[in-house]
């Protein structure tokens, strides 16, 4: 019998407030502690059950009369760019990322502040002070790394490490199958780059290497701008009803 069969974990549900996406709509969410050493194991089964992790909590959306938060993963193996995305590769050519611990520094709260303040101006994320970023990198009981993206130097081919300014940085978990993007952020003044779409991308390239069959790409919302993006990575699948449903062309 395993440690979650013999003591299942507890979940709670929040009260209810104005949703995020959808004008008009509430939205209420269920959720867990994720901690100790049953946290990875837990989180591994979660995620595939439709939950995302927030420091040591996984939560899904539990609304009223709503299921319009779909949760997606990109088929690893299956997945091939498209033109525009083979055009994202090469205007990053120039990029490495570098998978370093969770600890939060201060080039990526800078960062964070100005992708914030671009992007999310109106977001629940955007009074964030230094002390809850620093929770956010490095409050996790799972296998999380952070990915940070600068560029190549002369001897990035040894080190592994860019150099120069922090241009873009992903936090992500290490799961059994597959790696969950947590959050990721980047410079905004750098549009022309595609920053976000280039992190997905390298992203799936490094679960390949890994062998992991999945990249969790978080909720997805059918007609949200804000989401958009993440019906554009195919194959992929979104749980439904009914489990995980293959989807091979949007």
């Amino acid at each position: 019998m395993t440690n979650q069969q013999q003591n299942p974990p507890q979940f709670f549900m929040t009260a209810p407030q104005a949703c995020g996406y959808l004008a008009g709509k509430v939205e209420r969410k269920v959720f867990t502690h994720l901690v100790g050493r049953r946290a990875a194991p837990l989180n591994d089964l979660l995620t595939q059950a439709g939950f995302r992790r927030s420091q040591t909590i996984a939560y899904r959306p539990a609304c009223d009369l709503c299921n319009a938060c779909v949760s997606i993963r990109v088929a690893v193996d299956d997945f091939r760019p498209s033109r525009n995305m083979r055009r994202v590769l090469e205007d990053n050519a120039d990029l490495i990322g570098a998978l370093v611990p969770n600890v939060a520094q201060s080039d990526h709260y800078s960062l964070f502040r100005d992708y914030l303040g671009d992007r999310h101006s109106d977001g629940g994320m955007i009074d964030m002070s230094v002390l809850d970023f620093t929770l956010m990198i490095e409050d996790s009981h799972v296998d999380t790394k952070l990915i940070e993206y600068r560029k190549r130097g002369i001897d990035s081919f040894l080190t592994g490490q860019g150099t120069g300014p922090l241009l873009a940085t992903a936090l992500t978990d290490v799961m059994a199958d597959g790696l969950s993007m947590v959050y990721s952020f980047f410079n905004p003044e750098l549009s022309e780059r595609s920053l976000g779409t280039y992190m997905i991308l390298d992203h799936i390239e490094r679960a390949r290497k890994l062998g992991l069959p999945y990249l969790y790409l978080g909720y997805w919302i059918e007609g949200s701008k804000k989401m958009a993006y993440k019906a554009r990575f195919l194959p992929q699948e979104r749980l439904g009803l009914d489990g995980w449903k293959r989807v091979e062309a949007d």
